[in-house]
């Protein structure tokens, strides 16, 4: 759209050489804690300083840059993470943080002050870290970032040093309450948008996580000598209860919500040819945006478990269990109407991915912007969202802005 008042040629040279900085011969790698993702943080302080932002690091390790508002009416924040998978994409996250960045600056340079202050935040550590966890800069503002991380470590360095080493401060976490409403840009990491040709999406529910082990215990003999008959093969059974878990999250996805089940880890023993397996370990990835299906899942996973063939045994483990998160009503609305103001088609839809505004909701109205990114490819190095997109998404978010601060 050619009447945007955000300027597309910014964002794309700010996505540009953002991107610049990551690990040699590993597009697009900056991993958090890492001197690539220090680097970056440089690179994005000294942007929100030009933008005439104040410039801090939270206890959390979140960079904040904030544009004081004229009333002391709180907080407006925008933003997302700029830490990236291994070599992993350009967009993820980033385009978050830009678009939060581009927002001040068309805002300011269109003179329009605003009653709340607004925050531009960079989150630390979205994407699972070296320490094995995720989302540690927005669970530390949300005051749920748990204390027994801290001693987690990593080449001789604990979780709680690393925070410090950044700029943050953990024994000084305590939840933010100043926050009126926090608003997250993201690339849609799915193909929906492009597929159906529509401008953006506006999400309604974050989809909960759950992710269990199964560990699958047969016994192991001779693979030569033992007869088919008299064996207990834990790679048979695991084989059976894989494809039974993919049919049971398609009849689920097929319900009218959200619904997907992956195992995404897999080990066998002791792996040799010669020997039959006799022991399984598998980690299941179940996501879902009604938490009565994912009980539903659990319980038929828990059944299935308990009629394994002869001579197998299960031990299943709930690592974690995030249930979903529903966005805020009234900051969609406005994204919808902000959307056709300036002229954008959108549609309603789940985040099947887990992101910083599932943690913010949690103490503030939240809400989520998806634009296209191409064949919906994420977290690799194709990873590719149109400046175009991006840039209409900012517009939104500026039109949305000023209608939060308004009411």
């Amino acid at each position: 759209m050619s009447n945007l008042r955000v300027r597309t040629d910014r964002i794309a040279a700010d996505l540009t050489a953002l991107s610049q900085i990551t690990d040699p011969d590993r597009p697009w790698t900056r991993r958090a804690f890492s001197p690539r993702f220090d680097e970056g943080r440089n690179w994005l302080a000294a942007r929100f300083a030009e933008a005439g932002l104040t410039v801090t690091t939270d206890a959390g390790g979140n960079l904040i840059g904030t544009r004081r508002g004229t009333e002391s009416l709180g907080t407006i924040m925008l933003g997302s993470h700029s830490d990236t998978v291994p070599d992993g994409g350009r967009f993820d996250g980033v385009a978050g943080v830009l678009v939060a960045l581009e927002v001040a600056r068309s805002l300011a340079e269109r003179g329009i002050e605003l009653r709340h202050d607004l925050a531009v935040t960079d989150f630390l550590a979205e994407e699972v870290s070296v320490f094995g966890v995720s989302c540690i800069g927005s669970r530390a503002m949300a005051g749920v970032l748990p204390d027994s991380w801290m001693p987690l470590q990593h080449e001789g360095r604990s979780l709680d040093q690393a925070m410090r080493d950044v700029g943050g401060d953990p024994a000084l976490l305590t939840a933010r309450s100043d926050i009126r409403a926090f608003l997250e840009l993201h690339i849609e990491q799915g193909p929906v948008l492009e597929s159906s040709g529509t401008d953006l999406g506006l999400v309604t529910t974050i989809a909960g996580i759950t992710r269990v082990e199964v560990i699958l215990t047969g016994r192991p003999d001779h693979a030569g000598t033992t007869p088919m008959g008299h064996r207990a093969d834990a790679l048979v059974a695991a084989s059976g209860l894989i494809a039974a878990i993919d049919a049971e999250a398609i009849t689920r996805s097929e319900q009218g919500s959200h619904f997907t089940a992956t195992v995404g880890e897999f080990s066998i023993e002791p792996g040799a040819a010669n020997v039959v397996p006799g022991r399984v370990r598998m980690l299941i990835d179940a996501r879902s945006e009604e938490r009565a299906q994912m009980l539903g899942f659990l319980d038929w996973l828990d059944r299935s478990t308990e009629s394994l063939p002869k001579g197998i045994s299960a031990e299943v483990t709930r690592l974690s269990d995030n249930p979903p998160t529903g966005m805020d009503r009234a900051l969609v609305d406005h994204l919808e109407s902000a959307s056709a103001r300036v002229g954008a088609s959108v549609t309603r839809m789940v985040s099947g991915a887990g992101h910083d505004a599932a943690f913010m909701a949690r103490i503030a109205p939240a809400a989520m912007v998806f634009v296209p990114c191409l064949r919906g490819r994420s977290h690799c190095s194709e990873e590719w969202a149109e400046a175009t997109d991006i840039a209409l998404g900012a517009e939104v978010l500026v039109e949305t802005v000023i209608a939060v601060d308004q009411t």
